[in-house]
């Protein structure tokens, strides 16, 4: 049932009953208005009957707060970005897909004097990456060049909840294209099927598991326009479908 309600210009609105905010926007349709919203944080659904919702308020619904986890808001297609805690997310204007927590202690236990920075990746890349309020690293290892990041989520189906996440950088870089990823430590299906195209990258001392994925000709490096943010979709993008297949 619907029922049409005025809004300021005077043209009836309509307004559904209950609105799934993930399949609105996993289909690229602006969410309407409605009396109720059910939201994915995590893997919980809820049920609010409001919009607009302030990250604390968002955390709050399965029973967190801003002092012990950080909120982060996905969109389809694009990274996920942190929302803090008196931020507002308008359910009708984001287009948001999901939400994610993480506890703030799962940094490995590293500060920011033990982080290295070997190298210097481009300002945007580097503005990026402090956005996502992980640890990250810029490393030399036999003659090539890598960014590690600390504590990279993982959608549920896999054997851990977070990894360490290797990009090499290549000589050229913007102009030359990331290429694969590498993970540590080594990544499983919970349901025991086997993940196709794996070998293996030893990188300061430690066997990573590389992910031989890469781009096609219908998806091709952009120089310019691709950097660290869009290869880090893509590989959400790998992760998700391996466990579509």
């Amino acid at each position: 049932m619907s029922e049409a309600e005025p809004i300021q210009n005077g043209t009836p609105e309509v307004v559904i009953e209950e609105v799934d905010v993930e399949e609105y926007a996993r289909n690229n349709r602006l969410v309407p208005h409605a009396k109720r919203y059910v939201i994915r944080i995590d893997k919980e659904r809820r049920v609010v009957h409001t919009p607009v919702l302030t990250g604390k308020q968002i955390l709050e619904l399965v029973g967190k707060t801003p002092d012990k986890f950080k909120l982060y808001e996905h969109f389809h297609g694009r990274q996920p970005e942190p929302i803090q805690p008196d931020q507002e997310v308008h359910l009708h204007k984001h287009q948001v897909e999901r939400f994610t927590t993480m506890a703030k202690d799962t940094t490995e236990g590293r500060t920011a004097a033990a982080l290295r920075r070997q190298f210097s990746l481009p300002a945007a890349d580097e503005q990026y990456l402090d956005s996502l309020h992980l640890e990250w690293e810029t490393v030399r290892d036999a003659g090539q060049l890598w960014l590690l990041i600390h504590g990279w989520k993982l959608p549920r189906g896999y054997n851990v909840a977070v990894a360490r996440l290797a990009l090499q950088i290549p000589g050229g870089y913007a102009d030359s294209q990331i290429d694969m990823v590498y993970f540590f430590p080594p990544l499983e299906r919970t349901d025991r099927r086997a993940i196709a195209a794996l070998s293996f990258q030893l990188l300061c001392g430690e066997n990573y598991q590389r992910w031989s994925r890469h781009r096609t000709p219908a998806n091709p490096w952009r120089p310019g326009v691709d950097d660290v943010s869009t290869h880090l979709t893509l590989v959400d993008d790998w992760l998700s479908r391996e466990l579509a297949r």
